[in-house]
């Protein structure tokens, strides 16, 4: 494939999408650990030193792909009905839902997360970090938004605090929930082994279900239900 150098704002960008569609497309077929940059650079066409003119690293295509995903899941997420009007608990509880499946369908997405501090935002520049950091930081805002939708109860230090959480316990819970071949041969070994093995979704839900309604009852509002102007 012979390379053409893109000279215009469309076309540059339009190179970077190029990138970050093929990197999404690399990830639905192996984890971020495996993805290299000179196979990335093999299936967009391009030798590795131009892909490297639109993105510093193979963190920083990561790292924007990243912030891509999340606004994906937002903009899914803000299609959604607020909640209805059962008690705060409840509400918690749907809430807590809505979140674990949401990210389960996007396995991208929680791969991502998952190594965003340990491999994503190393090997880039201050200018990059910053660039993800205030992409990230209007990206909370959004979900805190979205979560006072369903509880206002929570307040927008309580929406925070549940949104950082949930965030933190998929980084992890991801991770956890892929096994190795090693580990998965383990668990069907023996029944009572493979009960150990952790379901995402379960956890995901669960945790964020179980830290909303420790963030309502630390505001008093453990049963309350918003009551109709």
């Amino acid at each position: 494939m012979t390379f053409r150098r893109a000279r215009t704002d469309e076309q540059r960008s339009q190179r970077r999408r190029q990138i970050l569609d093929t990197a999404a497309a690399m990830l639905t077929e192996m984890p971020v650990a495996k993805l290299s940059l000179n196979e990335l650079s093999r299936r967009v066409g391009l030798a590795k030193a131009n892909v490297l003119r639109y993105f510093e690293s193979r963190e920083a295509v990561l790292l924007d792909l990243l912030d891509t995903e999340i606004q994906d899941w937002i903009a899914e997420l803000q299609q959604l009905p607020a909640a209805g009007d059962g008690t705060a608990r409840e509400r918690g509880d749907q809430l807590a839902g809505i979140l674990a499946a949401s990210m389960a369908r996007r396995p991208v997405l929680c791969d991502l997360l998952g190594a965003q501090g340990a491999v994503l935002e190393r090997n880039i520049s201050t200018e990059a970090g910053i660039r993800h950091k205030h992409a990230a930081r209007q990206s909370l805002r959004t979900l805190v938004q979205f979560v006072l939708r369903h509880l206002p109860e929570l307040g927008d230090d309580g929406a925070a605090a549940l949104v950082e959480s949930t965030l933190l316990m998929s980084m992890s819970a991801w991770q956890c929930s892929r096994p190795s071949e090693a580990m998965l041969a383990v668990y069907a070994s023996d029944p009572e082994l493979a009960a150990m093995r952790i379901d995402f979704t379960e956890l995901v839900r669960r945790t964020t279900a179980v830290t909303a309604a420790g963030l309502l009852a630390r505001r008093g509002h453990g049963e309350s239900a918003v009551q109709p102007a």
